[in-house]
Parts: structure tokens; C-alpha cells; sequence
């Protein structure tokens, strides 16, 4: 502290050797000790329609984001809709809750109805430094506005391709015009995040011209194990010691392609071979019912949603993990099934290209290419080579933590307010 004090008062009179000496500082101290010692913490508004304890990839992405965030020493105001249940894993600073309207056709999600007089009056009482939108709904609509008209920075996170996954519901239609809302959107805030670089590119061809920041993601090292592993759970499957148990995770909607899994099952199950096999699938969604209608006859096991200690327990109980969604921005689950000792059939996009080592950790399938992924179904080893490379999995999931993408997400929000404020000085 000595010496940054004496590089300070050296500043007034040499502003030239400051600068060297401060890049010389910098060079040898961590990003966040530099941060503590130069920077104010943010006060930060999170705009977003889902948040825990729903169950999907945002939420969850989004809850260890403003955990480590707040355990950076900044703000948080959340700004999100009413829910029937409480979080219990994180408490914000300041909250201010609207009125939340059930999605249609998509059963267990929800917006944010634009209380305008409610947001402009939480937002003037905060004085937030910057104003982060994670959802391009009402209320994110909403919001973009409102930050605009106080001169509040804003910022935001591309975390869905509704424009692509909209063809699933019969609504191809409208993917046009959902595209081009998406890109207005984000090219009014003065940042958006992004979970991957595939992302990033993909948003470019389509025409968006806002600055892009990768926000990686990361997986809970204590929520997701192979310690997790139950022989009860296996039982209750019917699954012995030479079954090999294909798991997926995620939202029962068209867009995730589950019926792919249970074409592939049903086709194994066919083929009769020496090597009994079990589909367990885990998740609730509106397509939920087609499915169970689709596997009729194959004893396929639907779970439901499950979450908490069921959660690890499934994911550490099976054998493989078997992701056929082409339109993740991301995918969470990828990263969870290899923390728990799984490896992981997916096509090679998001974050199966980043982490999955093919033939070593899992396969890769190329997207579009649904017989190749159902033919590495048909080959898969035996369940001894499976447990073999999932342990290279979990090696290769314990690198892949939460702090980095903090400091990601972080960096890029000073990086907006620092601009912003930065114009207006000039």
C-alpha cells in the first residue's frame, strides 16, 4: 500500500513515469487485487424474468454470477418477477418485484409485466451504476428504455436463441421478426455478454454490431460429483452391473430433440444385443407428454424435474450423458454430467467443441448429422470403458470453476460504465 501511495502522490508531477509505473504494478498484482484497490465497487440492477429456484441454465448461470459479484464487494438490485417460491441460495441487496404472466406454451416459465411507474421509481431510489438486462422480454424491454431516458449505462446477456428454436413450436414464422428484435435489442445497450465464442460469431452474421464480451461459465464442484453415486437410485432403475444407464438432463421441449435419444433407444432396444441398456430421462417441459407417448412400450424413465441432492444422485448414478439439442448457446448440463463422472455424447457446438476431448471424454457429433449421434448411441462401450473416461471428465470439469467467469462478467460491466462515464466526461 506504501508504494502505491507514493506512485499517487508521484502523479501530480510526473504523469508519464506514473503510467509506466502503474503498468508495471499491474503486471505483477492479480486483476482482483488491482480492482479492490482502484475501482469502487458497482452498484449493479440484474434484469431478468427467471431466476431460482427455477430450473434452467440461466437461472442457475445467473445465481453464480451475482453470488461471486456480491462476494466481490458490489451491489445487487434484482429486478425480476414475482415467484411462487423463495431463493434460498442468495439474498440481494435491493429488490423489486413485478407482476409475472405464464408463458404460453411453455409450462413452468414466465415474464416480467412492464411496471413502469414501480421500475422508474426503484431504479431513481437505487442510483445504480449500470442496469444489466439478461431477459429481451417486457420487462427487459421495459428497462432498456427506462436506463436510456436516466442516462443509466446498459448492458446485456444473450443466453437463448429464441430465434432459432422458435421453428420447433410451429412458429417458424416468426423467427424473422424475432430476429430482428433481438438485434435492435442488443445493439441499443452498450454491451452484450455472451456464454461462447460460437455464440459471438453466430450473433456477427446476424448483423449484430454491439460490442461482445465472452462470459464463460463454470460448474459447482461441490453440487455435481461422482461422490454422488447411489446403488438405491440404480435399483430403482432396474439397472445391474452391466447395464449402462443413458442420462439427459434439460427441458422436455421440442428444441432439445429428446426423441432423438428414444429413436436411438428404441433401435438399440431392436437390436437385442448382450449389453442391456436404460434411458433415463430427468427434466418437465410441454413436450413432456409427446414423449412419454413416443417411448410407449420401451421402458424409458421420465423423472420429472429434479433438483438439489436428486439432481447429483442422478447424474452420478448413470453411465453417459446423451445431449442432442443443435441450438445451445451454451449448455450448462454438459459441463454438470462431466463433473459427475460422465462422458457425454453431444454434437460439436457451445460448450461440448470447448470441453469435450473426443473419444477420451466423450463424442462429438456434426451438427445436423442425427444418424451419426444415433449411431455413437448404438456403439457405445462397456460400462467399465465408460466409468474410465468419465474419471478423465471430472479431471478435466475440475479446472472449470466459477471465479473467471465472475471476473469476466465483472470486468465487462466496467468496462461499460468506465466508457460511459468516460463520454460523458468529454
Amino acid at each position: 500500500m506504501t508504494e502505491l501511495s507514493i506512485n499517487l502522490k508521484s502523479m501530480q508531477d510526473e504523469p508519464a513515469r506514473f503510467q509506466f509505473q502503474f503498468k508495471h504494478m499491474q503486471s505483477r498484482m492479480d486483476v482482483q487485487t488491482v480492482s479492490t484497490l482502484i475501482r469502487p465497487p458497482l452498484k449493479i440492477a440484474i434484469v431478468t424474468d427467471t431466476w431460482a429456484p427455477e430450473i434452467n441454465g440461466v437461472a442457475h448461470s445467473l445465481l453464480q454470477l451475482c453470488r461471486g459479484l456480491q462476494q466481490q464487494g458490489n451491489s445487487i438490485f434484482l429486478i425480476r418477477p414475482e415467484q411462487s417460491e423463495a431463493c434460498i441460495d442468495f439474498k440481494p441487496d435491493h429488490e423489486c418485484l413485478v407482476r409475472a404472466q405464464s408463458i404460453p406454451k411453455y409450462s413452468g416459465l414466465q415474464f416480467g409485466w412492464p411496471q413502469l411507474i414501480k421500475l422508474t421509481k426503484a431504479l431513481k431510489q437505487n442510483q445504480v451504476d449500470i442496469v444489466h438486462i439478461v431477459t429481451e422480454g417486457p420487462l427487459g424491454f421495459a428497462m432498456l428504455q427506462l436506463a436510456r431516458s436516466l442516462h443509466i449505462p446498459v448492458s446485456s446477456g444473450f443466453h437463448s436463441a429464441f430465434h432459432d428454436f422458435s421453428r420447433y413450436f410451429d412458429l417458424a414464422f416468426l423467427m424473422k421478426p424475432v430476429q430482428h428484435y433481438l438485434r435492435w435489442f442488443h445493439n441499443n445497450t452498450h454491451l452484450t455478454c455472451v456464454p461462447s465464442q460460437d455464440t459471438a460469431n453466430a450473433l456477427r452474421k446476424l448483423g449484430f454490431t454491439c460490442p461482445l464480451v465472452v462470459v464463460g461459465r463454470g460448474v459447482d464442484q461441490q453440487r455435481f460429483s461422482s461422490k454422488y453415486y447411489s446403488t438405491e437410485l440404480r435399483q430403482q432403475w432396474s439397472a445391474g452391473e452391466h447395464t449402462r444407464v443413458m442420462l439427459y438432463v434439460g427441458r422436455l421441449s421440442p428444441e432439445k430433440e429428446v426423441d432423438v435419444l428414444i429413436s436411438a433407444y428404441r433401435s438399440m432396444q431392436a437390436a437385442q444385443r448382450t449389453l442391456p441398456n436404460k434411458l433415463v430421462i430427468v427434466g418437465d417441459g410441454p413436450d413432456r407428454l409427446r414423449l412419454e407417448q413416443l417411448a410407449t412400450g420401451l421402458d424409458v424413465i421420465f423423472m420429472g424435474s429434479l433438483s438439489g441432492q436428486a439432481l447429483s444422485q442422478a447424474y452420478a448414478s448413470a453411465d453417459v450423458f446423451v445431449f442432442a439439442s443443435q441450438v445451445e448457446t451454451f449448455g450448462n448440463v454438459v459441463l454438470e454430467a462431466m463433473a459427475s463422472g460422465l462422458p457425454v455424447i453431444a454434437y460439436n457446438a457451445a460448450c461440448a467443441q470447448l470441453y469435450i476431448r473426443s473419444e477420451q471424454t466423450g463424442w462429438l457429433c456434426s451438427l445436423s448429422h442425427t444418424d451419426e449421434f444415433i449411431r455413437l448411441m448404438q456403439q457405445l462401450p462397456e460400462r467399465q470403458k465408460l466409468k474410465t473416461m468419465g474419471v478423465e471428465a471430472a479431471n478435466d470439469a475440475a479446472k472449470i470453476g466459477w471465479q473467471h467467469p465472475v471476473q469476466q462478467f465483472e470486468q465487462a460491466l466496467y468496462k461499460v460504465v468506465d466508457q460511459v462515464v468516460h463520454a460523458s466526461f468529454y
